[in-house]
């Protein structure tokens, strides 16, 4: 497992990073380093930017709302993104938040947001998305921010699927009631291309299951007994998932 420093301040930049880059910082990340933080001139920061690794850059104090890093040795080398997709009908605010970040720290590549029938909220921000993402990849280490797209319909999920990507959607009226031992069936597509699918609260309608359940090599899986919430539902399919076929595979036991 990669170790890394916890207690080391890490800072997202959008800009390119190597040695001897001079990176401008924008108005909210000084005012956090300066003024929460109250970092000085020569503190050291991890900078990372989802693309070129993780850099030791040192904090350069012009004024007192004028900062910027200076980019010296390269500490970690750039991860390569996950395999999994989790696609999901879109959430309230807090719970949508919620969800994000424990995406980004299972090691999601890709949120997509879907449109259900049964789908009750219809507009996003996908700004604040990226902000939750980058907020969970600064406190866990994550080198790799997941893509964010468009919202789609179910329908066109269901109709322009493509073959390579194993579907995954959770369902409570699945045929099979242990997710695990159905996962386990999977063997064959372990650490290949997967997407897991959350559905609205209410669960997809018998149209919405049937197109589903006519992608091929798609699966149902139900997430036991009790009825969870849509962002704790995506956490727990996540887990197995990551545990079943994903990169937890021998890192566990």
């Amino acid at each position: 497992m990669t170790r890394f420093d916890f207690a080391a301040q890490r800072l997202f930049v959008d800009t390119p990073l190597g040695a001897g880059a001079n990176v401008s910082l924008n108005r909210d990340q000084t005012n956090y380093l300066l003024n929460v933080l109250r970092l000085e001139t020569g503190a050291r920061i991890l900078a990372f930017n989802g693309r070129d690794g993780e850099w030791l850059a040192r904090l350069e104090v012009a004024r007192k709302r004028d900062a910027a890093l200076c980019v010296e040795t390269l500490d970690r080398a750039q991860t390569l993104p996950g395999n999994i997709h989790l696609l999901f009908a879109p959430l309230k605010h807090t719970r949508l938040d919620y969800m994000v970040q424990k995406a980004v720290e299972m090691g999601v590549s890709r949120l997509a947001p879907v449109l259900t029938r049964r789908t009750q909220v219809h507009r996003l921000n996908l700004d604040r998305m990226r902000s939750n993402c980058v907020e969970a990849a600064e406190q866990c280490g994550v080198l790799c921010l997941p893509e964010i797209v468009e919202p789609i319909t179910l329908e066109k999920v269901a109709s322009t699927w493509p073959g390579s990507r194993q579907l995954i959607f959770c369902d409570e009226d699945a045929p099979v009631s242990d997710p695990i031992g159905a996962l386990r069936l999977r063997e064959s597509v372990a650490n290949s291309s997967l997407a897991v699918l959350i559905g609205p609260e209410g669960g997809f309608d018998p149209a919405e299951r049937a197109s589903l359940m006519a992608i091929p090599g798609s699966l149902a899986i139900s997430l036991g007994p009790r009825i969870l919430r849509a962002d704790t539902a995506a956490v727990a399919a996540l887990a197995l998932v990551q545990a079943a076929l994903g990169d937890w595979r021998g890192q566990l036991g």
